[in-house]
C-alpha cells in the first residue's frame, strides 16, 4: 500500500519550487536566451551600434581554422582527461575497498582535491612543474628531460591534463565508492570460492556491476572537460604555448572577452552546447546499450 503524501496548502509545493525554478531561469534559461540572441547580431566593441546578421557569425565561425584547431584540441583534451580521471578513480576504489585499518581516514584524504577551486589546483601544478622554480620539473632536467610546458605545446597539454583529472578524481572516487559498496559481498565470494582471481573477478564481476555508476561518470566527465576546466587552463597555460590548450570553452572567452567580438563569441557558445548536447545525447544513445541496470 503506497502513501500518498498531502500538503496542508495546494501552494506550498510551488512556494517550495520556486527558490530552485528562479535560479534556473537566472542562471540557466536566461543566459542561454540571451547567447542565442546575441548569436545572430554583430556588435561594435563599445556597444553602441547593432546589426541583424543571422546566420553569418555562425557561418564565419564554422570556416575559422583556428576553431577547427580548438576542437581538435577539446576532443584530445576531453578525452585524456575523462580516461585519467575515471580510472584514477576506479582505482583508488578499489583500493579503498582493501584497506582494513583507516579506512575512513584514507577516504577523506581521497575526497579533498574536489573541495578546490579549479583555478586554484591550476596553480598548484603550475608551481610544482613551473620550468623556472616547479620542485618536480628541476627533477626532470636532473634526469635529463627537457620540461618546459611555457614553450612546448604537448607538454603543456600533458599538464593541464593531469591538473583537470586530478581535480576530478575525488568526485569520482566517492561514487565509484559507493557502487563498490553496493556489490553483494556473497557474489564476490562466491566467484572467489569457483576460482577466480583478482583481475578475471573484477572484470567478469564487479565491473558489469558498476556498470551504471560507470556511464553516469562518463557523461559527467564529459561535461566537466567541456566546460569547467576553463579555470584549470587559464591559470597554468592561458590557451597557449602558441594555442595548443586553447579549448572551445577557452576560445569563447577569448573571442568575447579580449578580442571583444560578441556576435561571434555567442555564436561558439551556442556550438559549444549544441556539441554537449549531441555527444550526450549519443552517449545515451550508444553507450548505454552496454549497460545493464540490475
Amino acid at each position: 500500500m503506497q502513501t500518498r503524501v498531502i500538503f496542508p496548502n495546494k501552494f506550498l509545493p510551488y512556494l517550495l519550487l520556486a527558490p530552485q525554478v528562479l535560479v534556473t531561469l537566472v542562471f540557466f534559461y536566461w543566459p542561454g536566451a540571451q547567447a542565442l540572441y546575441q548569436s545572430v547580431l554583430r556588435e561594435d566593441a563599445f556597444g553602441l551600434k547593432t546589426e541583424f546578421v543571422g546566420l553569418a557569425n555562425f557561418a564565419q565561425v564554422l570556416g575559422d581554422p583556428g576553431y577547427l584547431h580548438a576542437l581538435r584540441t577539446t576532443v584530445v583534451f576531453s578525452l585524456c582527461t575523462a580516461v585519467l580521471a575515471m580510472g584514477l578513480a576506479l582505482l583508488l576504489a578499489t583500493s579503498a575497498e582493501k584497506v582494513l585499518r583507516g579506512r575512513a581516514f584514507y577516504r577523506t584524504l581521497l575526497i579533498w582535491p574536489y573541495a578546490v577551486a579549479p583555478a586554484i589546483a591550476g596553480m598548484l601544478w603550475l608551481f610544482m612543474f613551473n620550468p623556472t622554480m616547479g620542485t618536480f620539473a628541476y627533477m626532470l632536467r636532473s634526469a635529463g628531460y627537457g620540461w618546459d610546458p611555457l614553450l612546448k605545446g604537448d607538454q603543456a597539454m600533458l599538464l593541464v591534463v593531469v591538473a583537470a583529472a586530478w581535480k576530478q578524481i575525488s568526485y569520482n572516487f566517492l561514487f565509484f565508492v559507493a557502487a563498490l559498496q553496493s556489490i553483494p559481498r556473497s557474489l564476490i565470494e562466491a566467484a572467489a570460492i569457483d576460482g577466480a582471481r583478482g583481475p578475471k573477478r573484477f572484470w567478469t564481476i564487479v565491473f558489469p556491476l558498476i556498470a551504471p555508476t560507470t556511464f553516469f561518470l562518463l557523461v559527467v566527465n564529459t561535461v566537466y572537460a567541456f566546460f569547467d576546466t576553463f579555470g584549470i587552463i587559464d591559470s597554468v597555460t592561458g590557451g597557449g604555448p602558441a594555442k595548443a590548450t586553447e579549448t572551445l570553452v577557452y576560445k569563447v572567452y577569448t573571442d568575447g572577452f579580449v578580442n571583444l567580438n560578441l556576435g561571434g563569441s555567442a555564436a561558439q557558445s551556442v556550438i559549444l552546447m549544441a556539441i554537449v548536447v549531441a555527444l550526450t545525447a549519443f552517449q545515451f544513445r550508444f553507450v548505454e546499450r552496454r549497460v545493464h541496470y540490475g
